[in-house]
């Protein structure tokens, strides 16, 4: 396997400890991921449809470039960061992600944890959450996923101590959007409506 379950690790919510991958191949981690499903955020449209990730990795090999989209109300709403790994000499993939808020006025820096808790054997499909269990993802390369594996997906994350009741599926549409198809948000409007649960 490219990428193995790694043993339980600490994870800081309740005590509860969580299985976090080991050994993940970040070069094939990388391109772009669909959200499936995800716990709703502050810092996404309520919504937002098309979500998306693209992971590219940079020279110095060691940082990934994030770039964040989604859709809502016809407009493509997007933020950049970085990610790299929060131990350089850690097997386990855990990763900190940084973004620079508000999206039209980057200049106050926000850090969050992204754990792979799980990812295939082909990196198709990936499971992503955080120590305090307060964000989830269910990612895939593709724009749907079998209903099976969705299953399985969300079952594990419920064995690792997440409220899979919170899961939202993310509407997708089949062929998924082009970037520059559609005119961007450069207000940050839906930031705004977010902070008050709109």
């Amino acid at each position: 396997m490219a990428a193995e379950e790694g043993e339980k690790a600490k994870s800081g919510g309740g005590g509860q400890q969580m299985t976090v991958v080991r050994g993940l191949d970040v070069a094939r981690y990388m391109g772009r991921w669909y959200e499936i499903a995800s716990f709703p955020s502050f810092f996404q449209p309520r919504d937002g449809r098309d979500t998306r990730a693209t992971y590219r990795l940079l020279e110095d090999g060691a940082t990934v470039h994030v770039l964040n989209e989604t859709w809502s109300k016809g407009k493509r709403d997007y933020i950049e960061g970085t990610a790299y790994k929060a131990d350089p000499g850690s097997d386990e993939a855990k990763l900190k992600v940084k973004f620079y808020l508000p999206p039209f006025l980057p200049i106050v820096p926000v850090v969050g944890d992204y754990w792979v808790l799980y990812v295939d054997d082909d990196y198709q499909y990936a499971l992503v959450g955080e120590p305090r269990r307060k964000n989830l993802w269910i990612l895939c390369r593709k724009t749907s996923i079998d209903e099976d594996v969705y299953n399985q997906l969300v079952e594990r994350a419920k064995e690792e101590g997440y409220d899979v009741s919170k899961l939202h599926r993310t509407p997708q549409d089949d062929p998924p959007p082009e970037s520059d198809a559609a005119p961007t948000d450069t207000k940050g409007v839906w930031w705004f409506k977010s902070l008050f649960g709109k």
